[in-house]
């Protein structure tokens, strides 16, 4: 079922530069200043300060999705992962081949999910294996090939509901930061250097 994903290789916009201009804190709106308190809050939330009222609504759904939840860390960053590389997404790719690190996972994982190693090679558990292919699965949208994958991740329907969840958020924030050109940030870039990645 997981079949080799092309390693990620989505060329920004000449330069590197995001299609569009990023808020900083000097020109965020006095109801937005709380998320540029600590610096740069991140593309992410640069860009939507563009529109200040998404940013109310969206930023708690990504967060309850995205987030901590009763599932480990380290299962919903090779969701992330995976559904990044799967979508071609550049930006999504590089910052959560980091986060996974962080999360437990090694690289010769990142490498698999990012699709540059089989992951039947490197992912010996059947239940991280059968993770990849819901992950494939549900972001490619193939129905036979869903059905499939569901036959084999032997898991219950609530913990189906939230992975399917996290699938399809992180399609959508990679559409989102492919269509604007996010760009990686300087640290996540110069770790993933220091990884060989």
């Amino acid at each position: 079922m997981s079949a080799a994903v092309p390693p990620v290789d989505v060329p920004t916009r000449p330069g590197g530069a995001p299609r569009i201009t990023l808020i900083d804190a000097a020109s965020a709106g006095l109801l937005l200043r709380q998320h540029f308190s600590s610096g740069d809050p991140g593309p992410v939330i640069a860009s939507l300060a563009h529109v200040p009222e998404l940013v109310g609504p969206t930023l708690p759904f990504l967060g309850a999705v995205l987030g901590p939840s009763w599932i480990p860390a380290r299962e919903k960053e090779i969701v992330i992962l995976r559904t990044s590389a799967v979508m071609g997404c550049r930006y999504c790719t590089e910052a959560h081949s980091v986060v996974a690190l962080d999360s437990g996972l090694n690289v010769r994982e990142v490498r698999a999910l990012r699709g540059e190693l089989p992951v039947g090679d490197v992912f010996t558990a059947e239940e991280e294996r059968a993770l990849v292919a819901w992950c494939d699965a549900v972001a490619q949208g193939a129905e036979a090939d869903i059905r499939q994958a569901r036959q084999v991740l032997d898991v219950d329907d609530a913990r189906l509901v939230e992975l399917t969840l996290l699938v399809a958020t992180t399609v959508m924030l990679n559409r989102y930061a492919t269509a604007l050109a996010l760009p990686t940030s300087l640290d996540v870039r110069e770790r993933l250097l220091r990884e060989d990645l």
